[in-house]
């Protein structure tokens, strides 16, 4: 082989070796379960006494029974510690229940801080929303991160208010605590041991971090758009000039019997004004009597919605199209991924669940260090360049980076 031609190959090998090792996060990952605390992976030169950020995701009834916030606050005595109840854990490629994951982040270039507020209901979720902004004002903020209650707040209100504050220039992701799929309450708690009806912001200031953001649903749409045209915060009671269940049920044909269960196959696609790219709202409850239907997020009146299914392989690509935008302004693999999916997702997906995920790591690769939880809502930009929204059964990533 000639001279040079060694020289490129081994220039190759180098440079590869370089963009492996230079990460300026250090990152450990642990996880309890069984009754006991096991370490999952630690990067080198990383300190526990030096981690700024450590986030905890885990099932509600385990956050309830174990003390864990006492055992984190020893490990990692400097750091901002957010814990929250979920319906499912994610670690590297794999999803958990029954557990807690603990992700600790030590940045090099990245201040962190973090700010909680308490509400009663979702009335005071715009509110909420204001104080957050304005408590994590300041100079360099790159990135806000929001872990919520997930039972009282109104999602969509809290966004709205800290687009608004933020005038839409600051990137906000994150999602709402779960409950596996009982929807009985969720926890969330800041340096302190989580409870109820809590929202904690976490602000990230730096001018070399490096964010991205990538959501995608996967659902096929039928049948024609239709406005809103009676609806109370997130129930629905009139499609037009019908019933809103009756109209549902009309297009569900067979599923109809199934219902309220067969929901979960069948959410609405929603567009707030005529020039909105569209979400997707989840339904929780029916009722009857009222011929209304309850949803995991607004309704607003004027609306304009559609009927959506489920198409399991589309589901698991959205995952692939959600990694690949969250890295598209990246040069390199991110450092961290955080992904937050929905319930929804996670309950019509079944004994496939695990192949959203390992489809975001096939597209991140294995330094990627992967993280997050099934929620009862997410919270992130449509794509790198839109401002926040509140989804539901949607695969939502956000990726870091420091230069």
């Amino acid at each position: 082989m000639p001279y040079s031609s060694v020289l490129f190959k081994i220039s190759i090998v180098f440079a590869q070796y370089s963009l492996k090792n230079c990460n300026l996060m250090k990152i450990c990952q642990t996880k309890f379960l069984g009754n006991s605390w096991k370490e999952l992976s630690r990067e080198e030169n990383f300190s526990a006494q030096n981690a700024q950020l450590v986030l905890a995701f885990g099932e509600r009834k385990l956050l309830e029974s174990n003390d864990s916030y006492p055992y984190l606050r020893q490990q990692y005595p400097s750091a901002e510690i957010i814990i929250n109840s979920t319906s499912g854990e994610i670690y590297d490629d794999t999803v958990h229940d029954d557990s807690i994951i603990v992700t600790a982040v030590e940045f090099d270039k990245t201040v962190v801080k973090t700010t909680k507020i308490d509400i009663n209901n979702h009335t005071e979720s715009f509110s909420a929303g204001e104080t957050i902004a304005h408590n994590l004002q300041g100079d360099d903020l790159a990135a806000i991160l929001i872990i919520s209650d997930g039972g009282k707040v109104n999602g969509s209100k809290l966004i709205e208010a800290l687009n608004i504050a933020t005038n839409h220039e600051i990137p906000i992701s994150g999602g709402l605590a779960g409950d596996a799929g009982r929807f009985e309450k969720t926890l969330v708690g800041l340096n302190e041991q989580p409870t109820e009806g809590r929202i904690v912001g976490i602000g990230l200031y730096s001018k070399d971090l490096k964010v991205g953001h990538g959501t995608m649903g996967g659902w096929d749409v039928f049948g024609p758009e239709r406005e809103v045209t009676v609806s109370e915060y997130n129930v629905l009671y009139k499609i037009g000039d019908k019933a809103a269940l009756d109209l549902y049920k009309e297009y569900l044909g067979k599923y109809a019997k199934e219902l309220p269960g067969a929901a979960l196959l069948f959410p609405l696609s929603m567009r707030v004004k005529p020039d909105s790219e569209p979400i997707v709202r989840t339904i929780l409850t029916i009722d009857e009597e009222n011929k209304s239907m309850t949803f995991a997020g607004e309704l607003p009146k004027g609306a304009m919605v559609r009927f959506m299914k489920a198409n399991f392989d589309h589901l698991v690509e959205a995952s692939t199209t959600a990694a690949q935008n969250s890295i598209k302004n990246m040069a390199q693999s991110p450092e961290l991924a955080l992904l937050v999916s929905c319930v929804g997702r996670k309950l019509v997906l079944g004994q496939r669940t695990e192949e959203e995920v390992e489809a975001a790591r096939e597209v991140f690769g294995k330094d990627t260090v992967m993280t997050g939880f099934y929620s009862y809502g997410e919270i992130s930009p449509l794509n790198p360049n839109a401002q926040c929204e509140l989804h539901n059964q949607t695969m939502t990533i956000t990726t870091f980076s420091e230069n």
